[in-house]
């Protein structure tokens, strides 16, 4: 159980508190004053070092159980300590001292602020779904009443919700244990869509690769540059094709690729000859009818400030990496009128497996720039979208169709890759994928 030792520790806490106070009015029966409160100290000492550790949970996810338990002690227990410290000064048959009131409010809010400060300390520095302003506002703002209690509350919701999503997926990969149920024929090939690279230390794809090879995928990455022509970046996927054969024996490839990507994949497929050696491809978020953010974008730019982007781009990405890149280039390639000459050019080849999926966001407000932004450019234009590409620009092949989330963000162009490695409550992005990779299995690919 996540919280089966707060049924004996909470009231153990309390009691403490309150021996504190009532240790001054006992008369006689010292030994027995001295050994309750060395008992309830012992006790309390134990529950900060020892909460609750999430049954089975590995290192980390202890760690986070046993903050949650301890914010949720201390919500709980805070409000009943204020409440019994009013009672035993102003009320009652017992009245306080005013010493005895005071040492008591300075005593049971010294301990209590031992809970919330553990709990907050355990929480930032495991919990994977706080952001960063929340860590700090954690951090600075722990012992601040009333503005703790609304902060912890939050806390503890979320961790909650970490800590369910973790454990489910533990559930799943124990039940799948050993079945390689991601070990599909042929190598799994990740192609990242336009304004980024294959970096070993930040991974585009999240959590997404490791996930697939815990589950028997062999995966690599393309390792092309982040913004060039469809053709250019087309032919760094040949080669890469090429060499993935080369290095495992494999006839083919299955690719997967997110949103210029798959355009470029498609183009080396049908141009360039790569339909014998690819035996899927699977577009996410792609425009393949083209942006309308796209089209808007450079529309209403003046050339000058185009230019000017595209300097300081190609200045920044060459020494992040990129052998050659071209913004307005790669761009331009994601317009309505460009996608649409490509679609009559690369024409789909017999013999390779096309889907497609996409995703929409639930409105402008729901996520932060640029994605707000484009939402709301591409809305009154295209409708559904997911901030970046329009829904009905999506679909290709054999179409999978628009996921979509009941929470307030959605699913946007970047949750589709476990950008920000942020859960969603009903969308796991890594178990999707999974799944993705589990179906070309199947199919014997």
């Amino acid at each position: 159980m996540l919280y089966g030792k707060r049924a004996i520790f909470f009231p153990l806490t309390f009691c403490l508190m309150n021996s504190v106070l009532l240790a001054a009015h006992w008369e006689g029966h010292t030994s027995l004053k001295i050994a309750a409160v060395l008992f309830l100290t012992a006790a309390f000492l134990y529950y900060n070092i020892r909460p609750g550790t999430g049954g089975d949970a590995p290192g980390r996810q202890r760690v986070l159980a046993g903050g949650r338990e301890l914010m949720t002690a201390y919500l709980i227990l805070f409000p009943c300590e204020v409440f019994l410290s009013l009672a035993l000064g102003l009320t009652g048959t017992v009245r306080a001292s005013a010493p005895v009131w005071a040492m008591h409010g300075i005593l049971s809010a010294a301990l209590v602020s031992v809970l919330a400060l553990n709990g907050a300390i355990r929480a930032a520095a495991t919990a994977k779904q706080l952001g960063t302003v929340h860590r700090v506002c954690l951090v600075l703002l722990w012992w601040m009443p009333p503005v703790n209690l609304a902060l912890l509350g939050v806390t503890c919701r979320t961790v909650k919700r970490e800590c369910r999503f973790e454990r489910e997926k533990r559930r799943l990969d124990a039940a799948r244990k050993g079945e390689a149920v991601c070990g599909t024929k042929y190598p799994i090939l990740l192609l990242h869509g336009i304004f980024f690279r294959d970096w070993k230390y930040l991974n585009y794809w999240g959590r997404i690769p490791q996930a697939l090879t815990d589950n028997g995928a062999s995966v690599f990455y393309g390792n092309h540059n982040s913004s060039l022509p469809v053709e250019q970046t087309a032919q760094e996927i040949r080669r890469r094709i090429l060499e993935i054969r080369q290095e495992t024996g494999s006839e083919k490839v299955n690719i997967i690729a997110h949103s210029k990507g798959g355009i470029d994949a498609r183009y080396a497929i049908s141009c360039l000859g790569m339909d014998a050696h690819v035996a899927s491809l699977t577009t996410i978020n792609t425009p393949h009818r083209g942006s309308s953010l796209a089209g808007t974008l450079l529309d209403k730019s003046p050339e000058k400030l185009v230019a000017a982007v595209g300097k300081q781009y190609k200045k920044i990405f060459t020494k992040l990496g990129d052998s050659d890149c071209d913004f307005f280039g790669g761009v331009q390639e994601l317009t309505a009128e460009r996608c649409a000459a490509l679609n009559e050019t690369a024409a789909d080849r017999a013999g390779v497996l096309y889907q497609s999926v996409g995703s929409a966001m639930n409105s402008a407000a729901s996520r932060i720039l640029p994605l707000s932004a484009g939402y709301a450019i591409i809305h009154p234009i295209e409708g559904e979208n997911d901030g970046l590409v329009g829904a009905g620009s999506m679909a290709w092949g054999n179409f999978l169709g628009i996921l979509r989330s009941a929470e307030k963000t959605g699913i946007s162009h970047g949750d589709m890759i476990d950008m920000t490695k942020k859960n969603i409550r009903d969308f796991d992005v890594c178990e999707f994928y999974v799944k993705l990779v589990s179906g070309l299995k199947e199919r014997g690919l």
